[in-house]
């Protein structure tokens, strides 16, 4: 079965924090795709000189402001008809609805079984516009859609996407409101449909070591799998995509038309870390048709269990105008671990 991640409701909360969506994609989880870009170093023409050590930086958690007591009210005065467990026949507010930050509001708890800490769990997504009321396409109740999963308690999610979950059962109704970084406002209607215990996933690549061609940054592994780039002085960025695997897994092939979920470390090639799963603790998931072409090209074909080395030259990564994308004109260098693959959900 299709289903969506919440790429999409992450993506929007996180605004343009997620890096390997450039737009906004994602989840995580595990894609966009999850990923957050604390941290990363400012956009600049000038150029980056190769040479230095990069590893994964502690990145804490994603925040979302507490709601204040307008934001609260503004929630709990949204109206919902419609039974739960199915399509809401509409959804009313005030518009333009207005946000400091967030907000929730359970309006049916359910009947039927508790979520627990690190459940999977799905529910169908009804969005709505906050600035004219009008539902937006994303609704996972539109022909052909499926619903989304989370894991419950999932670290890389802001508080406003798991907190609302705390204390209701399967087939519970809920409201999540929240303004993007751009100030825009999504009203989320969400359906519980089941929680179920996560199957475990495996936390860093496992197979057989690949002897990598010589000239390429080198990749040493902590214990647990955490990767910590070397990059020589001598690195000469290369023209065209590099994708070096360093460890050949037995899974799965990977599709573009995929969601993987990965664990992976970005830096520049002077050893500058800008990104990293590792660094927030927790793997990230993502649809392959929406991050960058290094990554969708790279990953395209190799095999779950895999790890890679990808040096994506500029327009393989975010273009060449550093105006366009704080990362934009600089190559970048990846150590990706993929650890599971299934396919995403179409439209």
């Amino acid at each position: 079965m299709k289903q969506r991640t919440t790429a999409g409701l992450a993506a929007f909360a996180l605004g343009s924090a997620l890096v390997l969506a450039g737009c906004g994609t994602g989840d995580s989880s595990g894609g966009d795709a999850s990923a957050s870009a604390s941290g990363s170093p400012a956009a600049s023409a000038s150029p980056v000189v190769a040479g230095g050590t990069c590893e994964a930086q502690e990145q804490p958690a994603p925040e979302q402001p507490a709601p204040t007591d307008a934001d609260q009210k503004a929630v709990e005065a949204i109206e919902v008809e419609g039974k739960p467990g199915e399509e809401p026949e509409d959804v009313s507010f005030k518009t333009p609805l207005t946000l400091e930050g967030a907000g929730y509001n359970v309006l049916d708890k359910g009947d039927g079984a508790a979520i627990e800490e690190g459940d999977e769990v799905t529910f169908h997504d009804y969005t709505v516009n906050g600035a004219d009321g009008k539902a937006l396409p994303s609704s996972t109740w539109e022909k052909g859609a499926e619903p989304t999963v989370m894991t419950f308690g999932d670290p890389t999610f802001p508080p406003v996407l798991t907190e609302p979950f705390t204390g209701i059962n399967v087939g519970a109704r809920l409201v999540v409101a929240l303004a993007g970084q751009d100030g825009s406002v999504q009203v989320h209607v969400l359906d519980v449909v089941d929680a179920k215990a996560k199957e475990p996933t495996p936390t860093k690549a496992e197979g057989e070591p690949v002897e990598p061609v010589e000239g390429l940054p080198t990749v040493e592994l902590a214990e647990d799998g955490a990767p910590t780039l070397t990059i020589e002085d001598s690195f000469e960025e290369p023209s065209e995509l590099v994708v070096q695997p360093l460890i050949e897994g037995d899974g799965a092939k990977v599709t573009k038309e995929d969601e993987v979920t990965v664990q992976y470390l970005g830096c520049l090639i002077d050893g500058t870390s800008f990104d990293s799963s590792w660094g927030r603790g927790a793997p990230a998931s993502f649809p392959l048709n929406g991050v960058i072409p290094a990554w969708t090209n790279g990953l395209d074909g190799q095999t779950v269990g895999s790890q890679l080395l990808l040096v994506a030259p500029p327009a393989d990564a975010y273009g060449e105008d550093p105006a366009a994308h704080e990362l934009g004109g600089k190559t970048l260098v990846f150590v990706v671990d993929i650890l599971s693959a299934k396919k995403a959900a179409q439209g």
